[in-house]
């Protein structure tokens, strides 16, 4: 099999393609997002709309709110000028029937369209990403299933995202019905987002599939998908690429949590890979010392991209394949900071619902250059202004 070590000219300045700057005032904000999103009530006797519930939860949310309890908690200690901010108009006389109770948000939620209100959100998300610079765009894409839901004996959710590799704002996210897998979502999951030309795709092995890489060549994206048992042939073909005489193209190491690592990394050109599209096959040797017990690790991985070496350079490869897993801290937060595991919420779309609040909630948050989440929905639960702040709507 012919190969060829990749070539370490740089990437290309005109890599992707480059779109103008939008205009703040012409980008849609969350209350015009929301309002795309289809009422479910009868029209008769609605007395709160849509809207102002949907938002009154997503600042809950982000004041810390990790229960449907806890967000009519925050609703009813509103004060009255974030009230009228959502466009609510209390009554002077009864102010506390004019508000949402628990009970209409946990109805309203559960009633839900799923989709739409993804779709909503992932929009405004989208529409507030940091240029990359001319670096190449990435969107990880990975799963996550609501435990929590599982132990209450409701039906099993699972939740597949696509979540930006720069910040880790969830731009889509789908659910996973239990008669299906997430090889079935992957592109209904991807056709949400409107732009993917030149945008790289990073996934794990479970994805590796010729229709994926179809599909995204398809859409003028790129890919890059590791390699394991699941594709035995391509695996087989990839290990016998000779990569003795490649000579060590990357090396990069870091350490936290008690442990450090050193990753080494081999990209060689290749024509005729069995998948669709293949331009570089990778080999990354990862080696992991733990420092509590001395163990030492040491892990193959191999993965093939549709990027050609004028595209990403090695070292470009091995941060996009480690930047994947910033999907994964996202789930982290969502379990440690936002209890979701804890969580037995399972009426309807409730449960998804709320996920989609908390990729907001993140999403806002990283946005605003927060680092430490924990401390900063404190912060938000101090003054009932600065979730409307971090959402633009002061």
């Amino acid at each position: 099999m012919p190969v060829d070590a990749s070539s370490p000219i740089p990437s290309a300045f005109d890599q992707l393609r480059r779109h103008p700057a939008a205009v703040p005032e012409d980008i849609p904000g969350l209350l015009e997002r929301l309002g795309e999103v289809p009422d479910p009530r009868d029209p008769r006797g609605v007395r709160h709309a849509l809207v102002v519930v949907l938002a009154l939860t997503a600042c809950a949310v982000l004041a810390g709110a990790t229960s449907l309890l806890a967000v009519g908690e925050w609703i009813a200690d509103a004060p009255s000028t974030v009230l009228e901010r959502l466009g609510m108009r209390p009554d002077p006389l009864c102010p506390k029937r004019c508000l949402p109770a628990e009970t209409t948000v946990r109805r309203l939620l559960g009633c839900i369209d799923g989709d739409a209100l993804d779709q909503a959100v992932g929009l405004w998300l989208a529409d507030r990403r940091a240029s990359t610079d001319g670096r190449l765009r990435a969107v990880a894409v990975d799963g996550k299933s609501l435990r929590g839901v599982a132990r209450a004996k409701g039906r099993k959710i699972h939740l597949l995202a696509a979540c930006d590799h720069v910040r880790g704002l969830v731009l889509a996210q789908l659910d996973v019905g239990e008669k299906t897998n997430e090889i079935t979502c992957f592109q209904p999951l991807l056709q949400s987002i409107a732009d993917l030309a030149g945008v790289v795709v990073t996934s794990d092995a479970m994805h590796t599939q010729s229709e994926h890489a179809d599909y995204l060549l398809g859409r003028d994206a790129h890919y890059i998908v590791i390699v394991k048992g699941n594709q035995k042939k391509l695996r087989k073909q990839l290990k016998s690429l000779p990569w003795k005489q490649i000579p060590l193209q990357s090396r990069s190491s870091d350490a936290g949590h008690g442990r450090s690592e050193i990753r080494r990394i081999k990209v060689c050109t290749v024509n005729n890979l069995r998948f669709p599209g293949a331009r570089q096959a990778v080999r990354l040797k990862r080696r992991r010392v733990d420092h509590k017990t001395g163990r030492i690790s040491i892990k193959t991985v191999y993965a093939v991209t549709s990027l050609n070496a004028e595209r990403a350079t090695p070292a470009e490869l091995a941060s996009l394949i480690r930047d994947h897993w910033k999907v994964e801290a996202l789930h982290h937060v969502r379990d440690v900071t936002f209890a979701e595991d804890a969580s037995q919420l399972r009426t309807g779309t409730a449960p998804r619902a709320m996920a989609t609040w908390r990729n907001l909630a993140i999403g806002a948050l990283r946005l605003a250059g927060e680092t430490n989440l924990a401390s900063a929905l404190r912060h938000n639960a101090r003054d009932a202004h600065r979730p409307l702040a971090l959402l633009g709507l002061t």
